[in-house]
């Protein structure tokens, strides 16, 4: 009866249309009465040690950097260079979008901030190009994606968080993977323009562009040169980070002023206000679940069922999709990836490359309705309707697919440069 209780507590909740964190709260509440000592105020103590990390300032820090990046004139000098580089290509532009979203994830880490970055510059530009308003919808908002897998990554070290994997060790696993999906995304981009013709490289272009935008351009060296070198940790990388994106935005470019900065820091406190009770939460779930042992059962349920470990990942691959549609890649992070990674682990599947495979699938998960956030953020950033901006995601999706088997069939990808 308890079980039952849990459950129509937490089908109760959302009935009433309760936010994640209230509902993960209750069920605490609940799983501490009913099966623990009676002591709520051991939720408390639980909250305080799960943030008790300094890794976990790294999330607001990158949060905030590239927030100013994209306050600032960084990401329209990063696009520029990539235009005038892809424009002999067909379908250069699309290409372009794809290149810049990639080296924009480089500094933001999110995909909404890589996607609305590249978005405001690109999408307008393809339009006036005579791209078909689906195809430059689907191609900036299926690039912005990029923005979860390519390091950093904020839900990289989300996952690093609650199931103690490296978070370095994640991102160098995120680097191939996430070249498999550039490549055929750029593939697909070139196919379907194949018929368009190619623009001739405008060299003195390319040196104007490099010339305005070296100083951002330099921005993934450092920051990814010191993470990979062991020179700084990713928390002192995302300060390093923010010190630079700073600098060059005030004292460089001289385009952002003390009331933009002020702006940059309100929205992102506004982020971090609704991802840090979710994150406390969690964690401080996935503290009880360890205790009561539930991802060891969860290990013995599904030895039980499924015998052979490629059955297992074709099935926990099709529920990470399907979770993709109805949850944010945070919320599915945090909920699923500590039950799910010991049974992975069981299965004999690397914690690394299954932290990859979970990214990929969620990633997916942004342009899958019915609440894809990439789909609702550009309805809102671009104006558009949802059908076209569904309908030019549709091929990406497919590609992505592909990708992900490709991610999920050969290990190396995610392990060979450790």
């Amino acid at each position: 009866m308890s079980a039952f209780g849990l459950l129509a507590l937490v089908l109760g909740l959302l009935i009433l249309r309760q936010t994640l964190t209230v509902i993960l709260l209750a069920a605490i509440a609940y799983v501490h009465l009913v099966w623990g000592h009676g002591y709520l105020d051991y939720i408390v103590e639980d909250m305080w040690t799960s943030l008790n990390k300094e890794l976990i300032l790294s999330v607001p820090l990158f949060l905030l950097c590239g927030a100013v990046m994209t306050e600032g004139t960084a990401a329209r000098r990063l696009v520029r260079i990539v235009r005038a580089i892809t424009a002999p290509t067909r379908g250069g532009l699309g290409v372009a979008a794809i290149v810049s979203c990639a080296v924009f994830a480089a500094i933001s880490g999110s995909s909404i901030v890589t996607m609305i970055a590249v978005g405001s510059v690109l999408y307008p530009a393809m339009k006036e190009a005579g791209y078909t308003n689906r195809f430059a919808l689907g191609t900036v908002v299926s690039g912005g994606t990029l923005g979860i897998i390519i390091p950093p990554s904020i839900p990289l070290i989300l996952y690093g968080l609650v199931t103690e994997t490296s978070i370095v060790d994640l991102f160098l696993a995120g680097v191939l993977p996430g070249l498999v999906l550039i490549v055929l995304m750029i593939a697909y981009v070139v196919w379907a323009n194949r018929h368009r013709p190619a623009q001739k490289m405008d060299w003195a272009e390319l040196w104007a562009a490099l010339r305005a935008g070296i100083w951002a351009a330099m921005f993934p060296v450092i920051l990814l040169g010191g993470i990979y070198s062991g020179y700084y940790s990713p928390t002192e990388s995302a300060a390093v980070a923010l010190v630079y994106a700073l600098i060059i935005e005030f004292f460089v470019h001289k385009e952002m002023k003390i009331r933009d900065y002020f702006n940059v820091v309100t929205e992102t406190a506004k982020l971090g206000g609704a991802l840090f009770p979710l994150i406390a939460v969690a964690l401080s779930l996935n503290l009880i679940l360890t205790e009561y042992r539930v991802p060891a059962q969860m290990v013995e349920i599904a030895q039980t069922y499924l015998t052979n470990p490629w059955t297992m990942l074709l099935v926990v691959n099709l529920l990470l999709l399907a979770v993709g549609a109805f949850m944010t890649t945070n919320e599915a992070i945090l909920i699923l990836a500590p039950i799910l990674m010991p049974v992975a682990q069981a299965y004999g599947f690397d914690p690394v490359h299954f932290g990859i495979i979970m990214i990929v699938n969620l990633e997916i998960g942004y342009l899958t309705p019915p609440v894809g956030m990439n789909l609702m953020v550009a309805m809102v950033t671009f104006k558009e309707k949802f059908s076209d901006i569904l309908m030019g995601v549709l091929p990406y999706i497919a590609v992505m697919i592909v990708g992900l088997a490709i991610i999920a069939l050969v290990p190396w990808l995610s392990l060979g440069l450790l």
